[in-house]
């Protein structure tokens, strides 16, 4: 019947089944019954070996020996079935442009992952990185290379330092610096003496400006293009121009003439020119005097001296603490007068050289009236020049001072 059949062969199926379940735990039990012999005692082991029949008795002093069979066939392995087929999509080149097939090139070590190999003999010894800001790092390298691995790779671990510390407790500091620019004012800047005070003051980098009623002088000497040159009359400056920023002005009015043009030079025009200056705020003064050579004072009424001792007094009036009163005598040097050169020093050089080699034999005679129409040493004009720019430079340099010591001030500056 067609139902019996089929029931006849679910039977069949089902006893094959169970006869595979029952193969199966035979196998097993043979796994754990020869597992168990080899966690035996050696001695115990090897006696059940030889019982049965899997060692053969060997001489006495002789390990036993396996006997020799021939190696059994083993059944052939069921195939694997092929792996799926991979779902990662491939984009095709585009149609117009036609697919290029490149033999497989082979790639080259990065150099940043891999490092040549150390020699055999001398293996890598650990190594400190550079130290950074706040940490020191040390350098731990892979196993030395074999002669099987072509390349080995070093492996780098950077941890801070103990001993570097880090203080944060410092104050910071305030460093105040003092930075003084010098402008001067001269009046009389392309004269004998005031050329040679604009020379001096453009040597030591102080910005100059000259008011002269000539201007700027015919002469052209590298250091003239330095100096700004104003053309104008003292009596009719426009100071609100002239003094803007200056820190000292240096006076060299002077000249001869009537007794009323040398008041008027030496004396008016140098008390409005310290006026001017302490109105518009300038903090020095220096004028450029004379000597007064001993003279009587019946002798010193001439306007050329009343005219300087006026100028002198408003100066150490409006200037207590930093007026300074230059009063050298015959001042020699190379005077340019309507492009000529007067060679002054060819006189005035030797014979200041004279007079100071006989300063202390002629010492005694300087209390006699006069004496020193003859006995004051000459003062080169860079001597002058000088004494005037330390005294613009030094705070502590004001009053009067002879010819001594406008050479020593001179001295300070050369220095």
């Amino acid at each position: 019947m067609p139902g019996r059949r089929v029931r006849c062969k679910y039977e069949q199926r089902n006893i094959r089944a169970v006869q595979s379940d029952l193969d199966s735990t035979s196998r097993f039990s043979r796994f754990v019954s020869s597992f168990a012999e080899h966690k035996k005692n050696p001695q115990e082991k090897q006696a059940s070996d030889v019982a049965a029949g899997r060692l053969t008795p060997a001489p006495a002093g002789s390990a036993p020996q396996p006997p020799v069979t021939s190696r059994q066939p083993t059944a052939p392995t069921r195939p694997r079935p092929a792996p799926p087929p991979s779902r990662r999509r491939v984009l095709a080149p585009p149609q117009d442009q036609p697919q290029v097939h490149r033999a497989a090139e082979p790639m080259a070590p990065s150099p940043l992952l891999v490092r040549p190999p150390a020699p055999v003999s001398s293996p890598l010894s650990p190594r400190r990185c550079p130290p950074a800001v706040t940490a020191a790092a040390s350098v731990r390298a892979a196993p030395a290379p074999t002669a099987a691995s072509p390349f080995s790779r070093l492996r780098t671990k950077c941890r801070a330092a103990s001993d570097v510390r880090e203080d944060y407790s410092s104050t910071p500091i305030d460093i105040v610096a003092d930075v003084k620019t010098e402008k001067i004012v001269v009046l009389g800047g392309s004269g004998f003496v005031g050329s040679a005070i604009c020379k001096a003051a453009v040597s030591k980098g102080i910005e100059v400006v000259s008011l002269s009623r000539s201007g700027r002088p015919s002469y052209t000497d590298p250091w003239v293009d330095q100096v700004n040159w104003q053309a104008g009359d003292v009596f009719y400056a426009r100071w609100d121009e002239v003094l803007v920023g200056a820190t000292a002005v240096v006076s060299t009015l002077g000249g001869f003439g009537n007794e009323e043009q040398m008041k008027r030079i030496n004396g008016e025009a140098n008390i409005i020119a310290v006026n001017a200056a302490k109105e518009y705020g300038v903090p020095k003064f220096i004028l450029i005097s004379v000597h007064d050579y001993n003279l009587p004072s019946f002798l010193l009424t001439s306007g050329y001296f009343t005219g300087k001792r006026k100028a002198e007094s408003e100066v150490l009036a409006k200037y207590p603490g930093s007026g300074v009163v230059l009063r050298p005598g015959f001042i020699y040097g190379k005077r340019k007068v309507n492009g000529f050169e007067i060679p002054l020093d060819a006189v005035g050089q030797p014979l200041e050289k004279l007079l100071s080699s006989v300063e202390n034999f002629t010492k005694p005679l300087s209390s006699l009236p006069a004496s020193d129409l003859v006995l004051a040493p000459p003062v080169s004009v860079d001597d002058v020049a000088y004494a005037a720019i330390n005294a613009v430079v030094d705070d502590s340099f004001f009053g009067v001072f002879t010819i001594e010591q406008i050479k020593e001030a001179a001295a300070k500056v050369r220095a």
